[in-house]
């Protein structure tokens, strides 16, 4: 029995006479249902950095905390180091194909596209977290490298590095299914 419910004989059935595992709870309720009408119940957005873009083709380093990748960083770090997102087209069809993957994702904002870069700020569904994620496309070395970093707190319990590998993976798709 439930506490308040004790007195009037009130149980977790009679509250919930569907348990909350069952698929019409979970297709309506988790996990977008928390955020209000698409948007963040707590907005903890922080300050949009200053130090975002490539400078000489180059991400700013990664904090020493563990809330953000970088594939520019040594491979040693494995703490903050991701591979690049290898590329298969032209640089610009490459970024192209980029931006659609990064439109299609929930709670994702544009903020700077220029030819061979995107930065986007990726805002978390419940609380309002606000992560940069930076790509710039490396003709040469057929890869477009990425920075994703949290703008708050020390742990992101792994969501950046989720995130770009979610990213990766849908970009690979996107390019295997296009004509060369």
């Amino acid at each position: 029995m439930l506490w308040l419910g004790a007195a009037a004989n009130v149980t977790a059935q009679t509250l919930f006479p569907v348990p909350l595992s069952s698929p019409a709870i979970a297709s309506t309720l988790f996990p977008d249902e928390i955020a209000m009408a698409g948007k963040p119940l707590f907005h903890f957005s922080g300050q949009r950095p200053d130090h975002l873009g490539a400078a000489s083709g180059k991400f700013a380093p990664c904090p020493a905390t563990p809330n953000c990748v970088n594939s520019q960083t040594t491979p040693t770090d494995q703490e903050h180091f991701i591979q690049p997102i290898a590329v298969r087209s032209n640089p610009s069809q490459a970024m192209a194909t980029l931006k659609n993957v990064i439109q299609a994702l929930d709670r994702t904002e544009i903020i700077a596209d220029s030819p061979g870069y995107l930065y986007a700020e990726f805002t978390s569904a419940l609380m309002g977290f606000v992560d940069d994620v930076e790509f710039a496309i490396d003709p040469a070395a057929r890869v477009i490298n990425v920075r994703s970093a949290s703008r708050l707190g020390e742990s992101d319990l792994g969501v950046n590095r989720k995130r770009i590998e979610t990213i990766r993976a849908k970009f690979a798709q996107l390019e295997a299914n296009s004509p060369s």
